[in-house]
């Protein structure tokens, strides 16, 4: 009998989570019970990070504790500020961001308690240092002096503050939140399995964490939405559109931010983030690539009528990151920075009851063989 193996393991169930449900084939995603439609309109990242750590939503009071703990725990530690005025320009901005973490973790005399009160206190301090660690590496590449976090912003405003120097105004700032919002947890992604794998071990948060930031790295998949910008940039005008996807599609490569492991419609995150960035789009100056991708969208569905590709949440995120001024190469740390709430409380639900990862592998090698000394051969 063949024994079967799930290639990437698609389709196998590697553990079970109250914090996520996506229905690929209805386009759905659902946050502890909570549709992402009703979360993007009504919510807030903070109160969507505190929905996740909790699987329920704050009171009044418990959602101005955590606004409160996360502005406590904006500022850097003086050897993370140190560290990045001695990386900046040397390396990319996604490995001063794992740089970072672990720092945090190397200077935590808690980082070894596994309670579920640590591990929240961990997670809130991740969440709140990673946008500082992010708007001070771009100020600081730049030769300016990074800006500090402001007590009276919110969370996704406080970031844009921090990363131009300017506040943001109110479509900018809730734009922003809404798009955190829909990056903050996706399921039993890549990054999030890596993070589990760690943590299985008894790994600390922050080196679970860093695991993750590792593997959203990678082009297939945070690396996504800086590509899709790539690929924007390459177009350039509406009238190449035809042939740079025809040539594309001929030399057998994908469109970046078209399809999705698991959804075979539209994601939802992508109708919301089209949504947003007609909004944007009415009054900035760099609507340019917004416009090109709804263009390249209409035809990408003409020419692969019948398939199901679809736009993802990349596809998106790339023209509306830059509309609100934000350089393509901090995409995908931005996307960290958003998704640090789901990792976090996936590893939460892997602390709680924890079995360490070990699966097997179907060996294909040699039968077994003699050795043979090395004057012989």
């Amino acid at each position: 009998m063949t024994e079967v193996i799930a290639r990437g393991l698609e389709g196998v169930n590697v553990t079970a989570t109250k914090l996520c449900r996506i229905d690929g084939q209805k386009g759905e995603l659902i946050y502890a019970g909570y549709n992402i439609f009703d979360l993007a309109e009504h919510s807030t990242f903070e109160e969507t990070a505190f929905l996740l750590w909790n699987l329920r939503l704050p009171t009044r009071d418990e959602l101005e504790q955590l606004k409160a703990d996360l502005r406590r725990e904006r500022p850097l530690s003086d050897l993370n500020a140190r560290v990045q005025r001695e990386i900046v320009g040397k390396i990319r901005p996604m490995r001063a961001l794992e740089i970072s973490v672990i720092i945090a973790g190397a200077l935590d005399p808690k980082s070894s308690d596994l309670s579920q009160e640590q591990l929240k206190k961990t997670a809130a301090l991740l969440t709140a240092r990673m946008p500082t660690v992010l708007a001070q590496y771009h100020r600081l590449r730049q030769g300016l002096d990074p800006v500090p976090p402001r007590d009276d912003l919110g969370h996704a405003a406080n970031f844009l503050w921090m990363l131009k120097g300017e506040e943001p105004n109110e479509l900018e700032a809730r734009v922003f939140d809404v798009a955190m919002i829909l990056h903050a947890e996706h399921e039993m992604n890549a990054s999030t399995f890596s993070a589990l794998v760690t943590a299985s071990t008894l790994s600390d948060m922050y080196s679970a964490i860093a695991s993750a930031i590792g593997t959203l790295k990678g082009p297939l998949h945070g690396g996504a939405n800086e590509a899709v910008y790539r690929t924007l940039e390459a177009i350039g005008t509406e009238e190449n559109i035809p042939r740079y996807v025809d040539d594309l599609l001929a030399r057998g490569e994908r469109v970046m931010g078209i399809g999705h492991r698991v959804y075979k419609t539209t994601d939802p995150r992508a109708i919301i983030l089209e949504q947003l960035g007609h909004k944007l789009a009415a009054t900035s100056p760099d609507r340019k690539y917004f416009d090109l991708s709804l263009k390249l969208r209409d035809y990408l569905a003409k020419k692969l009528e019948g398939k199901p590709l679809y736009p993802n949440v990349d596809f998106f995120s790339a023209s509306v990151y830059k509309m609100l001024g934000i350089p393509s190469d901090l995409y995908t740390p931005i996307f960290a920075m958003s998704r640090i709430a789901g990792w976090t409380a996936h590893l939460l639900e892997q602390y709680a009851d924890n079995r360490l990862v070990r699966p097997n592998a179907l060996y294909e090698g040699a039968d077994p063989r003699p050795y043979v000394p090395l004057e012989q051969r």
